[in-house]
């Protein structure tokens, strides 16, 4: 099997990634579409199986929404994808700006924001000017947005409110459109496969956060108190194993109740390892891919845990409330957050590791 899928075309190799992707995606719903079926017998124990389930559809449906995205954009080329990125970059910053407070005097640097500075850096994207598409916004945007705002004559809250629209920009602009750059980029014996590494990419963190969030429910849920000391009566090296596994203090509490170091790790290492044994689906040897998964995992699950806290200190608890974003965007900032962290620390790595 393995030296059939070496002798497709690149073309024919990323369309075969790809059905392979959407039919595990395919067993999977069907599974979990199923198990909500389950025949209720104990209350208490159904209510936090139903808790557990809910959530896991939640993250199904993200991983969904990333596979289709991703599909789309290599289907219809490079330069589509680029645009259908920047889309999402618009409709990010627009639901991470609506649920910002903002003020008359920052209109003028909200239309710098969206019309001059998203369309830009996603044109620096598209012709591979990565020298400057990679200093554009930290350098440039960083400086002109204040003097923009200055020109508006409100000194209100003036540090406050450009650090937010500088911190969006940071986010969703310059961190998405670190995705379709990888596209572009290119190696030696690798031409025309890049779709496999915006796949590899993707793989690795939503791995590492899907693990991450499962181990920490499992011991964060209400009622796993009482399930622990229902099992103890049992014993067994087993039992201590699984509460050793499971249930830690959380490492951040007020920005996170299911954040904590162990199931942190343990996702890291998971993904890490992952990501090493797909190696042959980049231009990695083993040892650079489980390097770089490191890399991708550590960005993208503290950056999780940064847009945590932005929400907390919004005081919501995701960007789409009640699954429908403010925005119309349904939440995507909560889909994509990880990503946008991830991208910029795994594209620059590998581009100064390569060479590419």
């Amino acid at each position: 099997m393995n030296e059939y899928l070496r002798q497709l075309s690149p073309t024919h190799q990323v369309a075969a990634l790809f059905f392979i992707v959407f039919g595990l995606l395919v067993m999977v719903s069907i599974v979990a579409f199923l198990l909500s079926f389950r025949e209720r017998r104990n209350p208490r124990h159904d209510e936090r199986w139903q808790r557990e389930l809910a959530h896991f559809r939640r993250l199904l449906g993200t991983t969904w929404f990333m596979a289709v995205i991703f599909w789309i954009g290599w289907a219809l080329g490079e330069t589509v994808a680029t645009v259908l990125f920047a889309l999402i970059s618009f409709f990010a910053l627009r639901e991470f700006i609506t649920l910002s407070p903002t003020r008359r005097g920052d209109h003028r640097s909200l239309i710098l924001a969206f019309f001059v500075v998203l369309p830009i850096q996603f044109w620096l994207v598209a012709t591979a000017r990565f020298d400057l598409f990679t200093v554009f916004i930290p350098v440039y945007v960083f400086l002109a947005i204040p003097v923009v705002s200055a020109l508006a004559d409100d000194p209100n809250h003036f540090l406050e409110r450009n650090a937010k629209l500088q911190w969006g920009i940071m986010v969703c602009v310059y961190g998405m459109s670190h995705v379709p750059a990888l596209l572009l980029l290119t190696f030696p014996g690798y031409e025309g496969k890049s779709a496999f590494l915006v796949f590899f990419l993707v793989f690795v963190v939503q791995t590492c956060v899907l693990v991450q969030h499962l181990i920490a429910r499992r011991g964060s849920l209400p009622g796993e108190e009482a399930a622990a000391e229902d099992a103890e009566a049992s014993g067994g090296r087993l039992q201590r194993v699984g509460d050793w596994l499971f249930r830690d203090a959380p490492a951040a509490p007020h920005v996170s109740r299911s954040f904590n170091w162990r199931s942190w790790a343990i996702g890291m290492a998971i993904a890490s390892v992952v990501g090493a044994l797909f190696s042959f689906i980049t231009p990695f040897r083993f040892g650079q891919a489980l390097a770089v998964s490191l890399l991708a995992c550590v960005a993208g699950s503290m950056g999780h845990l940064v847009m945590k806290a932005l929400k907390r200190d919004r005081g919501i608890p995701n960007w789409g409330r009640r699954g429908v974003g403010v925005t119309g965007a349904n939440g995507l900032l909560d889909r994509v957050d990880a990503l946008c962290f991830a991208a910029p620390v795994f594209f620059h790595s590998v581009r100064w590791y390569f060479g590419a």
